[in-house]
């Protein structure tokens, strides 16, 4: 390729030696380091980190007993408190998991909507989040493994679940409704082996797995949260390349090929990905619908930016199921209800307005 032309999604046009940004793109430069940056994107990121700062100040003050800000910010500091018991021991690891799942099936959707190039697909749907929770049911219902350890029989389902999806979704390339579809599939079968496990295993072990099934953060720690940061922090630098290679997945198949990219192999990559965070995820706190699906199209609503931005999707999914969760423990105390209950009242009508909403587009594009 020559110097005087650059065919890179959202990189500046060339033309000479003069560089022209695209128009709400800025250059941000670091010890000679160069990246290209979305402006809006930047500034709906730092809303959305104060928003979740504000929510978990709230969240950590209220319970059945109410902690003034001033005391919550002082356990967050690490300095004495009368209130570590409630807030650092009861309220702040549950909290944890509950900002690390959500971060995880926001970027988890992001990546595979961006795949499939279809707002319908998200861990939920396509089979992933199924095959996590039929790994962990299994694991349950058997004792396989310590109840610590589930995270990592949910990585190894919800990578099982994608393969088959990918397997059978591939005829001379990964087209993404093909994905979509094979998916639902896969994820309807997965959903009956989970009842099959839940009618044949002991009565109460089966009871014990209903209730992860609904997903929920009650009695969540930090033994929950190290097997996500054991995954997210690893997935850094993947997730670095992964804001780069959603430039190159945005092209059509025919413009990725003549640049010489190896489209397929980006593709799996980013599935990948999404699938081990969704995974993880789904063994930390069970399977929290919606999420996933809903956080990405937040907040590319939010940016307006070509791709689906990771940062802003992870606060987003953070500071959903933070929201969600801090409901589900006060709307109708002292009963506490699963948080996947809340996301599952609000994800379920916006899958509904989400499917509609495709099928009117189809029909105008068939009459024009």
């Amino acid at each position: 390729m020559s110097r005087a032309t650059s065919l890179e999604p959202g990189a500046p046009e060339r033309t000479g030696l003069a560089a022209v940004r695209p128009y709400g793109y800025g250059v941000w430069r670091l010890r000679g380091v160069s990246l290209l940056v979305h402006r809006r994107s930047v500034a709906v990121a730092l809303g959305l980190a104060v928003l979740l700062a504000a929510v978990v100040v709230l969240y950590l003050c209220v319970g059945e007993s109410f902690v003034p800000p001033a005391q919550v910010v002082r356990v967050l500091l690490g300095r004495p408190s009368p209130d570590q018991l409630v807030v650092g021991t009861l309220r702040l690891p549950r909290l944890v998991v509950g900002l690390l799942c959500g971060a995880a099936f926001g970027m988890a959707g992001a990546l595979i909507q961006t795949v499939a190039r279809n707002p319908l697909a998200s861990p939920d749907v396509i089979g992933v989040t199924q095959g996590a929770g039929a790994a962990t049911v299994a694991a349950i219902s058997f004792n396989l493994v310590d109840y610590a350890q589930l995270p990592y029989a949910s990585v190894a389902g919800g990578l099982a679940a994608a393969l088959l999806v990918y397997v059978f979704a591939w005829r001379r390339g990964l087209h993404a409704s093909r994905f979509v579809l094979v998916g639902i599939a896969v994820s309807v079968a997965l959903g009956s082996l989970i009842q099959l496990l839940l009618t044949k295993g002991d009565v109460l072990v089966a009871q014990q797995a209903k209730v992860w099934l609904t997903g929920s953060l009650n009695s969540r720690g930090y033994d929950q949260a190290r097997p996500l940061v054991l995954v997210l922090l690893p997935a850094v630098p993947a997730l670095f390349w992964a804001v780069r290679a959603q430039r190159v997945v945005s092209f059509d198949d025919q413009t990725a090929t003549a640049l010489g990219v190896r489209l397929n192999r980006v593709r799996l990559g980013l599935t990948a990905l999404g699938v081990v965070l969704a995974s993880v995820a789904t063994g930390a706190s069970g399977p929290i619908g919606f999420v996933a699906l809903l956080a990405p199209q937040l907040a590319r609503r939010l940016t307006r930016a070509p791709q689906i931005p990771l940062l802003s999707s992870a606060l987003t999914g953070a500071l959903v199921v933070v929201v969600a969760d801090l409901l589900a423990r006060r709307l109708f105390s002292p009963l506490e209800l699963p948080v996947g209950v809340l996301t599952a009242v609000v994800g379920a009508p916006y899958l509904m307005w989400l499917i509609s909403r495709s099928r009117n587009r189809d029909r105008s594009g068939g009459a024009s």
